[in-house]
């Protein structure tokens, strides 16, 4: 499976490798005022696919900060109030392994 996943990256290396190297041609890229960028293909696109993950961070960095204080304000064991513990009047049943289902787990 190691190899497997090693030939793949590979695979997408050589991939991205060769249409770097197929894209060697000058672009013009036109901004306002009459300005522009002149570079290889392979670079523009390089720069709008990272410009395009940072504005992506970027709006999602409002929500990370919600959950990140969200998650510092909730309060500790100690200070949860005694009347919000629920208690059972019998115990719990205890569950052998055998009652439970078989669990398959899959990996890449």
């Amino acid at each position: 499976m190691k190899y497997l996943l090693w030939l793949l990256k590979a695979a997408i290396f050589f991939t991205l490798f060769a249409f770097a190297l197929n894209n060697q041609q000058d672009a013009t890229v036109y901004f306002f005022f009459g300005t522009y960028w002149r570079a290889p293909l392979v670079l523009v696109v390089l720069a709008g696919f990272t410009g395009g993950v940072v504005v992506g961070a970027l709006g999602m960095l409002p929500g990370w900060w919600r959950h990140r204080s969200a998650a510092t304000q909730r309060p500790a064991p100690a200070q949860i109030p005694a009347a919000a513990t629920v208690t059972s009047p019998t115990p719990a049943a205890t569950i052998a392994a055998t009652d439970l289902p078989a669990v398959r787990q899959h990996g890449l």
